[in-house]
């Protein structure tokens, strides 16, 4: 449902040796997988044996107590909606493999064995087991493993189907090596991995192994589930981690905590919607799969589930905000690196139009933080602050507290000032125009907006310099600009920034000081309503216009923004998903309002993105019609809308 999948890693608590109580640890860590939900569960390497059985998988009373597990294991999968991977030993025409063996609904649908087997320090794997690569069959018979009568397909490259997810599998050695098989498994079509591990632990280990996991989902664009043996394994030299890892496409989902660990659970939801985009999206992928996908043979299964796929995203980490980190230190971090980059962005602009940026100066936001950028820049090429001009322009709307925090803030930052009341000038030209001085409608309120740019271009053109824009790319994505007006500028600082991340911007820059005499009037613009200041102010001074209470709460929308633009998901997906977020805060029936609000306006608007000014991409999400966003400014939303009307 909605593209999940729900994956888990299930580590039990095992006896070496001790086949039959390893398959009963099995079966009913499976049926806890089954009652948690789980689509698809991994079992460690050779789990119904123990991985260090060493000599003892010599022995046939081990193996057949190994395949008669195995037997219990698909009589009791008949009664469960899950499809497990387990770990086995299996001689295959008078060769013993490390194998997995893949269960549903009663039958064994395709063995995987191990294709690099580990020859080094402390494993000795070649001197039990045979590689795949030796394999001389593709199939041996269910009677084999005295249970059925069908043939189970064998061997490297089968790459099951369940549901309609795809998911290949590799075992453990098979991850280290410089060409591991579950790149080819991606190549042809492999969304998710799984490793059976048996992975011992040492000094920093744990976070290499993790680093390659991360690295390998990433490399891949898939799902990566990693189950290693855990600490019931023998002792006699290693201790075994029970390491359990869920990715996706470079993202750790789930990871266990405990050095080493056994008898537990990992249970997440992986979005295949995402993995599907990106590897539409990254067309180096299917470069890379037309160059060398067919280097690896592979072969498709189909597991017949009887229930459909039950992943829907409950077990998922959705993140209300999706371009603000969660964690202080790694959103200081992103904010830092983000003004880092409009910095250095307009200082190059700067170095070759020259260093007199001119700034409209509001007391809200997003003129804030362009003018923090401008001055990081400026100062970074050794020039006076006094270079930039920054301009307050009062009007109807302007209320007391902004008006006095522009005033402060360029005070104290030093900058040239100055104050220029266009009250007089927009009254006059609602009089050329016939427009009446009280209908507060939006053409009062354009007229402010572009007298303001107006005066920007024209002072800018006076004085030899150029004007720096303050739109912030969640205004671009609803078009909540004035067409010429706030909409342009010759190089908008602000355009990759979304509005849920602007706040968190300008308190970066207070919390590392970095212009420490500002730091109070920063603090207060902060704390001030979102505004465009276009309408009077009420009879005490205060701001009547806050913005999110006509057009949505930015919290909604740039989520919105978020997860159309950059996976391409559709209206019932992204409210199913804002459902989950926001459960603690917003009703169902607003969401939907505003999730219709958005792909109204995001359409409609396109026009204002189809000629913006020049502007710093900073994340994965940008507008410009240079380069990540290119749309015809009269597509039809008819669609979109369809749908989002057809949610109840």
């Amino acid at each position: 449902m909605y593209d999940f999948l729900r994956t888990a890693v299930a580590v039990p608590k095992l006896t070496v040796g001790d086949t039959a109580s390893n398959a009963a640890a099995v079966i009913e860590m499976a049926r806890e997988a089954d009652r948690q939900g789980a689509d698809l569960v991994v079992f460690p390497e050779l789990c119904l044996t123990g991985y260090t059985c060493a000599d003892l998988f010599f022995q046939r009373t081990l193996l057949e107590g190994a395949v008669e597990g195995l037997r219990r294991v698909i009589e009791a999968s008949e009664k469960m909606r899950i499809t497990a991977a387990v770990g086995i030993p299996l001689i295959i025409r008078g060769q013993l493999y490390n194998c997995a063996a893949v269960v549903s609904e009663g039958k064994v649908w395709g063995i995987v064995p191990k294709t690099f087997i580990a020859n080094y320090n402390e494993f000795y794997e070649k001197r039990w087991f045979s590689s795949a690569e030796k394999l001389t069959t593709d199939f041996i018979h269910a009677e084999d493993l005295g249970y059925g009568d069908y043939d189970i397909p064998v061997g490297q490259g089968i790459i099951f189907d369940i549901g309609g997810a795809k998911f290949g599998i590799e075992i453990c050695e098979d991850l280290w090596v410089s060409a591991p098989p579950s790149s080819f498994l991606a190549l042809n079509g492999a969304e998710i991995i799984l490793n059976l591990s048996a992975s011992n632990e040492t000094i920093a280990k744990r976070r290499y192994r993790r680093d390659l996991i991360s690295q390998q989902s990433a490399k891949t664009i898939s799902g990566y589930v990693y189950c290693s043996s855990g600490a019931d394994e023998s002792t006699t030299d290693l201790v075994y981690s029970g390491h359990g890892l869920i990715a996706e496409n470079g993202v750790i989902l789930a990871d266990n905590d405990a050095l080493a660990a056994s008898d537990y659970l990992l249970v997440k939801d992986i979005d295949l919607g995402k993995l599907r985009t990106d590897r539409v999206k990254i067309t180096s992928f299917s470069d890379c799969a037309s160059l060398y996908g067919s280097m690896y043979r592979c072969r498709d299964v189909n597991i017949h589930k009887k229930f459909p796929i039950r992943g829907n995203g409950e077990l998922y980490y959705i993140q209300k905000l999706p371009f603000v980190p969660s964690s202080k230190k790694d959103r200081l971090e992103r904010c830092l690196d983000i003004f880092g980059m409009q910095s250095s962005g307009l200082k190059k602009r700067m170095s070759v139009v020259g260093v007199k940026p001119v700034i409209g100066i509001s007391g809200g936001l997003d003129s804030t933080l362009a003018l923090l950028v401008c001055a990081h820049a400026v100062k970074n090429m050794g020039q006076p602050l006094s270079t930039i001009t920054g301009i307050t322009m009062p009007c109807f709307g302007t209320s007391d507290r902004t008006y006095k925090n522009s005033l402060e803030f360029m005070k104290k930052l030093g900058i040239t000032t100055k104050e220029i009341n266009i009250t007089q000038a927009c009254t006059k030209h609602c009089e050329d125009i016939g427009h009446d001085i009280n209908k507060f409608d939006v053409t009062f309120e354009n007229i402010q907006a572009r007298e303001r740019t107006q005066v920007l271009m024209d002072y800018a053109s006076e004085t030899g310099g150029f004007v720096v824009g303050t739109g912030d790319l969640s205004e671009l994505a609803l078009g909540w600009c004035t067409y010429n007006a706030d909409h342009m500028s010759m190089y908008g600082v602000n355009s990759g920034v979304p509005k849920t991340l602007v706040r968190w911007m300008i308190d970066s820059v207070i919390e590392y000081s970095l212009f420490p005499d500002c730091t109070e009037v920063l603090l207060d613009i902060i704390d001030t309503p979102i505004s465009p200041e276009l309408l009077p102010p009420d009879e005490t001074g205060n701001i009547t216009q806050e913005t999110e209470s006509i057009i949505g709460p930015y919290a909604l929308h740039d989520f919105f923004l978020y997860y159309m633009v950059r996976f391409g998901f559709n209206p019932k997906k992204i409210y199913h998903l804002a459902c989950i977020a926001f459960k603690d805060d917003f009703d169902k029936d607003i969401i939907l309002k505003w999730l219709k609000t958005f792909y109204t306006r995001f359409f409609s608007q396109q026009f204002k993105r189809s000629c913006l000014p020049d502007g710093v991409k900073v994340g994965s999400i940008c507008l410009s019609p240079r380069g990540d966003w290119r749309m015809p400014s009269d597509a039809s939303a008819k669609i979109w809308l369809n749908e989002v009307d057809s949610i109840s």
